[in-house]
């Protein structure tokens, strides 16, 4: 029996201030990319690099925070470089973010190493042994690493952040010692930003933020909150993925 494709979606982020096209199967965008945006510590015209950017929903999140953000893309799945194209077309920012197609183990030589402020990523949160992919290429290619592990992903973030640059991070809590043995001696100023789901739950992800080139220790901050018991958001959580508030880490 042959499988027709279901159309792509149009859904919002950002209290609607943000219009995402993106697959109506497989891996879809929830919360994770809207909070990664919201810790990057962009301002003015600074270039920030989103790594394995899908259909752009943290690339325009950031984009709306910061009006005059120049942001690269670079994604390996051309379905999501084509929606991510469209997407900055439709929420007006296609001439300050721009998504190419590329491999993070051979990243296109545009993307030259040390040229960005900031770069983020949200990358695959399971180790490949660590379970069963889907049956859906593009949500297993999304949850599962691949050949590149998290170690390339850190990597290439540290190799294109300029001097004094930044990276930031959203994953597991359960990996967060794996990420901090990788940004050993290589970035400090590292910040640690935990989520909670709830009051007494523990943390399930985690935002990681560090600089090149300083050598200041590392703090655990107190993090966020995001539910309340009844379900609904905390006020601190809504106006982070509803108006667009930037994480501050102090």
């Amino acid at each position: 029996m042959t499988v027709i494709p279901l159309p792509d979606t149009e859904d919002t982020l950002l209290g609607r201030r943000v219009r995402l096209k993106q697959p109506a199967q497989g891996y879809r965008a929830a919360i994770d990319p809207v909070l990664l945006a919201a810790a990057v510590p962009a301002a003015g015209s600074d270039s920030v690099l989103d790594i394995g950017c899908g259909a752009g929903a943290a690339s325009l999140c950031l984009a709306a925070r910061v009006p005059a953000c120049r942001i690269t893309g670079i994604e390996l799945q051309p379905a999501l470089v084509r929606l991510a194209a469209e997407n900055a077309e439709l929420n007006g920012v296609a001439a300050r973010f721009t998504v190419m197609a590329g491999d993070i183990m051979r990243p296109p030589p545009r993307l030259a190493p040390g040229s960005f402020d900031h770069v983020m990523a949200n990358p695959p949160y399971m180790e490949t042994e660590a379970g069963s992919p889907s049956p859906h290429p593009a949500k297993a290619a999304a949850n599962f690493e691949g050949a590149a592990d998290l170690a390339q992903w850190v990597r290439l973030a540290l190799a294109m952040a300029r001097g004094r640059g930044s990276v930031t991070f959203i994953h597991r809590a359960d990996r967060l010692e794996h990420i901090l043995g990788l940004l050993a001696g290589k970035a400090g100023g590292i910040v640690v930003f935990p989520f909670w789901p709830g009051n007494g739950k523990p943390a399930k992800r985690v935002i990681v933020h560090a600089r090149r080139g300083i050598e200041t220790p590392t703090r655990l901050l107190p993090g966020m909150t995001l539910h309340l018991g009844d379900g609904r958001y905390t006020a601190v959580a809504e106006a982070v993925l509803r108006d667009g508030a930037a994480i501050n880490f102090g």
